[in-house]
């Protein structure tokens, strides 16, 4: 009798076991790199950063979307709700009230701080002039976002000193670079140390590099993923043709129209 309750007893324990696949496997089997991804979706691992400069993030932390609205517009909405608006001038998405404006250069295609009209009290605008003083490329640490000037220029157009790209460091450690209008430039090659995790490069060849020149910058940079922007002066394509993005022969592309969003995680 006391064998017959034993074997009972181990029926159910074999079938939950049965059930139940350890979480760590089911992770790695859904986050598979793939060689071009959909703008929505990213499957790279967060590069690790200190604890004390950037607290792990909650269950209930959303990462954060960046909206892409055309030329080099982006609008990007933080995990902690902080809105940034980087280069406006495309698109019509300026609703959101702005915590940050990001602005590389004067071009009037870069520089439409005029279509922000919606500003928290305590927005900060940072143009080239801010970034980069004497020489010197800035750092900015507002909290939800560290904000790097690195150097932009380098062609007869573009002068370093009156121009700056971008690196932004959100609270979870998750990274982008925006080039605004560049050549290749001196620093490129050491910023790949950074282990930037999606990076924007120009490439129309007018006031800065064309797409054989954006690539050869890509693979310099080292980025997870590299996005081309910035691709036509056609102002009715606002600054986005497939054709030439599909040409922009990188490994780790994502192609972003304009309206489409990306999930920075």
């Amino acid at each position: 009798m006391k064998r017959k309750m034993i074997f009972l007893l181990l029926i159910p324990m074999v079938f939950l076991a049965s059930c139940s696949a350890p979480q760590g496997e089911r992770a790695v089997s859904s986050s598979a790199p793939k060689a071009e991804q959909t703008p929505a979706v990213t499957s790279v691992p967060a590069t690790p950063v200190p604890a004390e400069s950037a607290p792990a993030p909650t269950p209930d932390t959303s990462p954060a979307a960046l909206l892409y609205q055309g030329q080099a517009s982006l609008r990007i909405v933080t995990s902690e709700g902080k809105v940034i608006y980087i280069d406006p001038y495309a698109g019509d998405s300026y609703d959101l009230p702005a915590d940050l404006i990001l602005v590389t250069h004067g071009h009037y295609d870069h520089s439409a701080v005029e279509k922000v009209e919606n500003r928290n009290p305590d927005c900060q605008i940072i143009t080239h002039r801010e970034a980069v003083i004497n020489g010197e490329h800035q750092t900015f640490d507002l909290g939800f976002v560290t904000v790097e000037a690195v150097e932009a220029g380098y062609n007869d157009w573009l002068d370093v000193n009156q121009c700056a790209g971008y690196v932004l460091t959100f609270s979870d450690g998750r990274s982008i670079c925006v080039t605004g209008d560049t050549s290749t430039t001196e620093q490129m090659p050491e910023l790949a140390e950074k282990e930037i995790d999606y990076a924007f490069f120009c490439c129309d060849g007018v006031f800065n590099m064309g797409l054989e020149e954006a690539s050869q910058c890509a693979e310099m940079v080292g980025a997870k993923h590299n996005i081309p922007y910035h691709m036509t002066t056609d102002q009715e394509k606002v600054g986005f043709d497939r054709e030439i993005a599909e040409r922009f022969d990188v490994e780790n592309r994502i192609i972003l129209a304009p309206g489409e969003t990306l999930i920075i995680q």
